[in-house]
């Protein structure tokens, strides 16, 4: 008998695109159990025969419940950053409930060097890990480069003004869409191997932020001048425009992280996995330039 194969947080972004690569490559519905908060918000997918279960990280019962009789539980993070702690918190009740189920086989979304990374939430990440491998459960460590669709957060604002303002130095990224990382997750979702291990899933090159720049400018047609300035001038900017103040410490740290060489590796971890060459920063920006410009 096929394992089934449980999907949390299945009505977010990444979460619906993993589904739909099971889907495509040609999972049986009923072996997918789609969690989430809403299971409405899963009803195109219950339609198709996927079976759908209510969940909150916040109650552990809940967790138990939607977690019976799964053999393979992809555990994709939260998004709890408004509270010191939560998001750990929560994670570590979804790995204890995938044991209390007896799964074969456990998978996180991390991000890349949680055990070096300056962001504030990478210990999040590093202790699920561990509380994972603690289980003594077979488990696959995604960890999930920068997204492609995280540009949306800056550079909509930069192209109004024509200037970029950054403390990412020379820092490099290597961007990797989410629609390729979902189909790197699913397809190690799906797999029928017990082993252990740790991929880090990345775009194919690191480029700074003035290549990104140039890129932007081909893509759009619009000048983009990148300004590079201290965290503290950074973090006075993100104030200044009225962002949350928990989160800009956060969003300050993604630029002294890529500054400080924790971001800027390449891997082919992605390909390896799905088999499918990966969308390149270039063609990304192509595709969504109306978006970006405005």
């Amino acid at each position: 008998m096929s394992d089934t194969l449980l999907v949390t947080g299945a009505a977010g972004h990444l979460g619906r695109l993993v589904l739909d690569n099971l889907l495509a490559s040609g999972t049986e519905p009923s072996r997918i159990i789609a969690v989430s908060r809403d299971t409405a918000k899963l009803a195109d997918y219950a339609a198709k025969g996927v079976q759908t279960r209510k969940a909150d990280f916040e109650d552990s019962a809940s967790l138990d419940a939607a977690f019976a009789g799964a053999d393979r539980i992809l555990i994709i993070s939260t998004d709890a950053l408004d509270e010191a702690g939560k998001r750990l918190r929560q994670h570590l009740a979804a790995v204890a409930a995938a044991k209390k189920a007896g799964a074969k086989h456990i998978l996180y979304t991390s991000m890349p060097n949680p055990e070096t990374s300056v962001i504030p939430f990478a210990p999040d990440h590093l202790g699920t890990e561990n509380a994972i491998k603690a289980t003594g459960i077979p488990y696959t460590i995604l960890r999930n480069g920068w997204y492609m669709e995280n540009l949306f957060l800056s550079l909509p604002h930069a192209l109004s003004t024509g200037q970029w303002f950054t403390s990412t130095g020379e820092g490099r990224l290597a961007h990797i869409s989410r629609a390729d990382i979902a189909a790197a997750t699913a397809a190690a979702l799906a797999a029928t191997s017990s082993e252990s291990v740790t991929y880090t899933l990345t775009g194919a090159k690191s480029l700074n932020t003035a290549e990104i720049a140039s890129l932007v400018t081909t893509a759009t047609g619009k000048p983009l001048q990148v300004i590079q300035i201290t965290d503290e001038q950074l973090a006075g900017g993100l104030e200044a425009a009225g962002l949350p103040g928990f989160m800009i410490p956060v969003i300050v740290s993604f630029d002294t992280n890529t500054r400080e060489d924790h971001i800027s590796l390449v891997t082919d971890d992605a390909v390896t996995l799905s088999g499918k060459p990966l969308t390149t920063l270039s063609s990304f920006l192509d595709t969504n330039k109306a978006a970006l410009a405005g």
